[in-house]
């Protein structure tokens, strides 16, 4: 069974909690990182993206950045101030964009788990993205970013979170983005009780998003247990922080494809040569209906394009529109063999919409852009249970969890 267990949570103080959180480090990249954070010295993108306050251009990978997102992690702790808290407990946090909400836990999850497969993933890991994760929490001594999980809803748990939420909160904000961010202690006999149900009730988890976050972990404690001569397997090396959502309250955006050429073919080339396995129609706009077709952009028109082929006799895996989109139109018209390395590719998450996409063809960046339909989270679990692998980029979550609201230290 899963565990979800309470720990010592590294939390600013109330009134500066919106000031210390921070999107994940990998939604920006270094110049959205710098903005974001300008005039704001609290800000947690000065831990998770060090590289903002050292010379432009510098490696990612350098020493250097190592060691300034440690001298920010200290120097944060002391001016937020950032206290660790004295029981060990778990926290829930709501999160509400758009109106719709979802709320999950704040636990440390098992790195003993995560390669013993109670905790299930479903796309594959870059080893040097792993490396930096690796080092990063290693440096700091901290997960200072949440690993995102999810799991089949279970009434008693469900039931213990809605009487822990009409408390009065321990912080509540909305942050620039318009997302309301509010997070409850629960008290440690609550927590432990909360942890109880998890290891009664939930099987497995599941990672939606924070594969690289979850890898690192399971890292870490491996590097952590040969230099205690007394490991016992409790320390809190072997657990790294994670929020658990239940399924019933997620959504999974669409990820959309823009591609920078047609690989030599012009416009009536490119739709003869979709034509010969797809029916292709005009459309009013980019909004894909349903799974099993796909829309795409180009001189300032939207068309769909609906399969000849029998997608249902595919396996898990080949009845993905990231699959087959892959198979019968990426690789063999437009050249991009493998995404995750091919550089006439990219990928858009849903939050920016169809609008992003237009754009992307309009400006001139690019020759074609894709929508689809978005992942269900069905899906993505009996892919994650058949111990398979989804294409790259499949799945889109919003909101983001936000760094720097609670750190788990070890």
């Amino acid at each position: 069974m899963a565990t979800l267990q309470p720990f010592h949570g590294l939390v600013p103080t109330p009134e500066k909690a919106a000031m210390v959180s921070a999107v994940p480090y990998d939604v920006v990249n270094s110049e959205e990182a710098a903005v974001l954070a300008e005039g704001n010295p609290l800000s947690f993108l000065h831990v998770s993206r060090p590289e903002i306050d050292l010379e432009p251009g510098i490696d990612l990978h350098d020493d250097k950045v190592y060691a300034q997102a440690k001298a920010a992690f200290d120097r944060i702790i002391a001016e937020a101030p950032l206290a660790l808290d004295a029981g060990e407990h778990l926290y829930i946090y709501r999160l509400i964009m758009n109106g719709r909400s979802q709320t999950g836990v704040i636990g440390a999850a098992s790195a003993a788990e995560y390669n013993a497969g109670i905790i299930k993933k479903h796309e594959k890991t870059r080893k040097d993205k792993e490396d930096d994760r690796t080092r990063h929490v290693m440096t700091l001594r901290s997960h200072t970013g949440p690993a995102f999980f999810t799991y089949r809803a279970v009434a008693e748990i469900n039931a213990l979170i809605g009487t822990e939420t009409a408390k009065a909160p321990t912080f509540d904000f909305t942050a620039p983005d318009g997302i309301q961010h509010t997070v409850w202690r629960m008290d440690e006999a609550k927590s432990a009780e909360l942890s109880a149900l998890f290891a009664d009730k939930v099987p497995v988890f599941y990672i939606a998003d924070g594969h690289h976050r979850s890898a690192a972990a399971a890292r870490t404690a491996a590097e952590c247990a040969p230099n205690n001569p007394n490991h016992t397997g409790k320390e809190d090396y072997n657990y790294f922080l994670t929020v658990a959502f239940p399924d019933s309250e997620l959504a999974i955006m669409p990820y959309n494809r823009a591609v920078k050429t047609l690989n030599g073919l012009d416009e009536a080339g490119f739709i003869a040569a979709l034509e010969k396995e797809f029916t292709i129609s005009d459309a009013a706009d980019g909004v894909v209906a349903k799974p099993g077709e796909f829309k795409f952009y180009m001189n300032g028109s939207w068309r769909l394009a609906v399969p000849k082929f029998d997608i249902s006799k595919f396996d898990e895996i080949g009845r993905l529109d990231a699959s087959w989109l892959q198979d019968r139109v990426l690789a063999p018209i437009l050249g991009i063999d493998d995404p995750r390395t091919s550089t006439g590719i990219d990928f858009i998450g849903g939050i920016r919409g169809t609008a992003e996409l237009e754009k992307l063809v309009n400006t001139g960046s690019h020759a074609v852009t894709i929508s689809l339909h978005a992942v269900t989270l069905d899906q993505l679990m009996a892919i994650a249970d058949a111990g398979k692998i989804m294409p790259p980029k499949s799945t889109w979550f919003e909101p983001k969890l936000r760094d720097g609201l609670v750190s788990h230290n070890f």
